[in-house]
């Protein structure tokens, strides 16, 4: 079947032709009409010879009254039914593009869902690691034999667990003393005591609390693409036990999230006019299906304080759909949204 945007672009160019031609009809004949009366009173200016003339201008302006007639008739019939066409055709393509725009705003919510639920594991990885008496003995006795241990064992996580880049033990005054790869990330000795997530983490109540950090190029990790989840290291793996220091876990998000914002079912066809992607709480673009680079472009989202919806770009053709993050069990999310941006079928 044929675009139904064309159809209706079509029964538009039917339309504006029709009323072009019958326009067009209507001046010449009043020209026709304007001759014919001229050509009558010249008629009979010239007295008995111009009768014969006169009986051609009368029938000239009688076939202007019918042809008069004819485009009176085709403007109010032929029109008034395209007039009715093109409202028909409008309507249709408005109600495809809702239940288009509908149905982008649910695979947004499922980008964004998955997101939520791939986040959460990482705040129960964070809260589960930082009781390992291996990171927990790190940081309670301070020794060399100690770090190297904790060392090894977060390496050892980090081969289960590939979604991360790194791991790291850190004291209480911001040093890092322990990564899970050193031989790729050479950070052990670095004061990161200035970072948010670490001075949060630092405060958080008891072990069951973790902190939550947007999306970030970090330097010591060359610059990778991270989400941050950390959480302190307390006394004895105790939930109530005094803070040591903190573990710091880094998400792979470059990677992860490529994954998601291409996974998203659509057909060839779509694929060639949509644009999916995660947006953060400002509206900063933190993934894209088109592999845009950098953490530096913005889309400005409409939302009118909808979590969910809808609505046509400024262009008035692109329909941009979004959905609020969800969160998931006792990861609340960090206001970040799915969005998908779709262009009309060529």
């Amino acid at each position: 079947m044929s675009n139904p945007q064309e159809i209706v672009e079509l029964t538009h160019q039917v339309k504006k032709l029709a009323t072009g031609k019958i326009s067009d009809i209507n001046d010449i004949n009043r020209e026709t009409t304007f001759l014919a009366l001229n050509a009558l009173i010249e008629a009979a200016r010239a007295g008995d010879a111009g009768k014969g003339f006169a009986v051609v201008a009368n029938q000239v302006k009688h076939v202007s009254a019918r042809i008069s007639d004819i485009t009176t008739v085709l403007n109010k019939e032929l029109a008034g039914s395209l007039s009715k066409l093109t409202d028909l055709g409008d309507s249709m393509i408005e109600r495809l593009r809702s239940h288009e725009g509908q149905r982008c705003a649910d695979l947004a919510l499922n980008m964004i869902d998955i997101v939520d639920r791939n986040l959460y594991e990482r705040s129960c990885d964070v809260r589960w690691w930082a009781t390992d008496s291996a990171v927990v003995d790190c940081l309670a006795t301070g020794g060399g034999q100690e770090r190297e241990h904790a060392s090894r064992r977060l390496s050892v996580i980090l081969d289960s667990y590939t979604v991360y880049l790194d791991l790291w033990i850190v004291d209480a005054s911001g040093t890092v003393v322990a990564n899970g790869r050193p031989q790729t990330y050479s950070v052990a000795g670095r004061n990161i005591a200035d970072a948010r997530w670490f001075k949060e983490a630092m405060k958080t109540p008891s072990g069951a609390d973790f902190v939550a950090g947007d999306i970030e190029a970090l330097p010591l990790l060359k610059n990778a693409h991270v989400a941050t989840y950390a959480t302190a290291i307390r006394e004895h793996g105790a939930v109530d036990g005094q803070p040591l220091g903190a573990l710091v876990i880094f998400f792979d998000w470059a990677t992860q999230a490529s994954a998601v914002v291409k996974g998203v079912r659509l057909t060839d066809e779509e694929w060639q006019r949509t644009r999916c992607m995660i947006v953060d709480s400002a509206f900063r673009i933190i993934a894209s299906s088109d592999q845009a680079d950098g953490l530096n472009e913005q889309f400005r989202l409409v939302t009118e304080g909808h979590r969910t919806g809808f609505y046509r770009a400024a262009d008035g053709r692109t329909t941009v759909s979004f959905a609020a993050t969800p969160g998931y069990e006792s990861y609340r999310g960090l206001g970040w949204y799915g969005v998908v941006v779709q262009r009309p079928p060529a």
